[in-house]
């Protein structure tokens, strides 16, 4: 679930400017503009990538743009404080990755039935080829299901214009609309049109409605059912003439049919090859404009599906070219062409059209393919890994320690934690989704014979551990729960979470860790320092053999998060160094801490990296030599 990879930050200036004008800016800083050129009053959500970004841009400018903006605790609530504002009359905004989807899911399906009056857009980013994710789920399967409209922008003008118009249909349909994105478009930078910013100020408003208008029970869902059934038909003709939808004409009987990052793919790989087909660009997704596309296939002898992940659109025109083509060849993942594993690129989508057009590609992709297998083959494997000075290293550390030569089963988590079931710790047996770990030590525990260990980081927690905690102390369970508290919500970018640091004049009161732990019942409760070597270690082997549930909450801030306020303040950050006379090549500090800032230079000496390391120490304390000590010198 990594967050802050991908594209450039623009200023803040550019997203908040009055307008007319243009900017330079990723897709998802264009949506947060879209949003603000339509007046929205709310926007909440949780981080994850590959939409981190909107969350921190509505969290730079909420204000100034008189606004209200919530970092919520978990995409379910994130959707549920959106959806009020839009049930009042106010035009509000989530986004979330597909998985965050699942989790808001539930009252997604209702927000589908019951409706809005206010315009309600959420953005959801799929991650084919699972650049931050535990799966490459297709999250446009959800849209059919729950019988909300879905547009799919291509590149930021449209991401900007799609979330705009999203507001537009929100409020003449009484629906949610989902603006569907994929990593490539999210981090997608471009030039794009700033139309003139025309905000009215915030006001709350009285409660319009009669009482019982959005409850879904019995004879409600019912009549809900044929409501929204009636929406989509009405939907369907108002996108047949959308002009998100367009029809590229080109030359021969093969056309293409395709939509969001695949279809600048296909462009590129057309001009690769010097061909020009006639392309049905779709930008509204569900319902589908269903005569839109069968005029577009009537007249060809094949038509190409290019879409990442399942054939959501291919098997839709399968159905529909049964009655209006039924001889039309339609090339795409059932004809093998194209695979539903992994993202598409434009060499990928070149290969498959130069079998279809009967052209060479003007490279021979495979080969160039092969040839890079081969040039990396001998040089060393760059797993991802923990940051100099992150605490959860000397967490995993004390942790291993503490249970060398005990046969274990650690159930893990969703945030840079999970990385240590990764080379080079490969620790950790089990990770299912946010906050999965409690409920499956819950089971473990009832059916293995080793001791079992629950990791999971402090915002994981509060997003989704709590009911595995209230699940663990009601039937007494026995198991050990390692909650790593490193302040906010690392992997997505350091934002906040319950558990964070307040600012003075915010808003928020900051949740204690172990405050909420012994209120759900817990007994024993005990808080380690990561960063003391020697001392944690010890505590964390004595709690290991008490019977029954204990919580140690490992309590450090994340290292990024506190070199940034460092820097802030001016305060210079002093990094370690070797003595390397004095070196004794034990290499205790890299076979057992694995720190990034750690190499071994010419002579076969530990050596440490001044621009990387964050001076935590904790490879001092390691050293049985001691010769690492702090270096004189500071970086700013």
């Amino acid at each position: 679930m990594s967050g802050c990879e991908g594209g450039s930050r623009m200023s803040r200036s550019d997203v908040v400017a009055k307008g007319p004008g243009k900017a330079f800016m990723m897709a998802n800083e264009a949506m947060v503009r879209g949003a603000l050129e339509a007046d929205v009053k709310l926007y909440a959500g949780y981080p994850g990538s590959p939409t981190s970004e909107i969350l921190d841009t509505f969290y730079e400018i909420h204000k100034e743009m008189d606004m209200r903006m919530e970092i919520s605790t978990n995409e379910k609530v994130a959707i549920e404080t959106a959806a009020a504002a839009a049930f009042a009359g106010l035009r509000s905004m989530t986004s979330m990755k597909s998985v965050g989807l699942n989790v808001a899911s539930d009252s997604f399906f209702s927000i589908g039935y019951v409706g809005v009056k206010g315009g309600f857009v959420m953005v959801f980013a799929d991650d084919p080829y699972a650049h931050s994710s535990k799966s490459e789920q297709d999250g446009r399967l959800y849209a059919p299901a729950a019988y909300i409209p879905m547009l799919e922008p291509s590149d930021p003008t449209e991401a900007k214009a799609m979330v705009k118009q999203a507001f537009d249909l929100s409020e003449k349909f009484g629906t949610l609309v989902i603006v569907r994105t994929v990593t490539r478009v999210n981090h997608q930078s471009g030039i794009v049109e700033l139309e003139p910013l025309k905000r009215t100020p915030f006001a709350k408003v009285k409660w319009p409605h009669e009482p019982t208008r959005f409850i879904t029970l019995a004879d409600k869902a019912r009549a809900f059912k044929k409501i929204i059934l009636e929406r989509t038909v009405k939907l369907e003709e108002e996108f047949e003439r959308s002009p998100l939808n367009r029809v590229e004409k080109g030359e021969g009987d093969t056309g293409i049919i395709t939509a969001s990052a695949a279809y600048n793919y296909s462009v590129e790989a057309s001009e690769l090859l010097g061909i020009r087909p006639h392309i049905l660009k779709l930008g509204t997704t569900f319902p589908l404009p269903k005569k839109l596309i069968s005029d577009f296939i009537r007249p060809f002898k094949r038509v190409v599906l290019v879409e990442e992940l399942s054939p959501y659109m291919e098997n839709a025109v399968k159905a529909i070219a049964k009655d209006v083509n039924p001889a039309i060849e339609i090339i795409g993942k059932g004809t093998g062409h194209f695979s539903e594993s992994l993202e598409y690129n434009t060499n990928i989508v070149a290969v498959v059209l130069a079998s279809v057009f009967g052209k060479r590609t003007p490279v021979d992709y495979s080969a160039v393919l092969e040839r890079a297998e081969k040039l990396k083959e001998g040089l060393p494997v760059r797993p991802p890994t923990f940051c100099p000075g992150c605490p959860h290293r000397g967490t995993l550390y004390s942790l291993r320690k503490a249970l060398r030569g005990v046969k274990h089963v650690v159930a893990t988590d969703i945030g840079c934690y999970s990385m240590s079931p990764l080379a080079p710790l490969h620790y950790g047996d089990t990770m299912l989704s946010m906050g999965a770990s409690l409920g499956v030590a819950e089971g473990l525990q009832y059916c293995v014979e080793e001791p079992v260990v629950a990791l999971i980081g402090d915002s994981t927690f509060m997003h989704a551990g709590l009911p595995g905690l209230v699940n663990a102390v009601w039937h007494k369970g026995n198991f050990k729960l390692f909650i790593l508290d490193n302040s906010v919500t690392a992997m997505t970018g350091q934002q906040q979470n319950p558990n964070s640091p307040i600012h003075e004049g915010a808003d928020e009161q900051k949740l204690m860790l172990e405050d909420i732990v012994k209120g759900l019942g817990v007994k024993d409760i005990t808080i380690v320092d990561p960063y003391d070597m020697k001392a944690t270690p010890v505590k964390m082997k004595e709690i290991l053999t008490r019977p029954g549930l204990s919580v140690v909450i490992s309590r450090r801030e994340c290292a990024l998060y506190g070199d940034r306020n460092k820097r802030r303040k001016g305060q210079a950050i002093i990094p370690n160094e070797v003595d390397a006379a004095a070196c004794k090549r034990i290499y205790a500090c890299v076979r057992e801490f694995h720190c990034p800032s750690i190499s071994v230079d010419a002579n076969r000496k530990a050596t440490i990296s001044k621009e990387l390391c964050d001076g935590c120490n904790e490879c001092g304390q390691l050293c049985p030599a001691n010769v690492i000590k702090p270096s004189g010198g500071g970086q700013k």
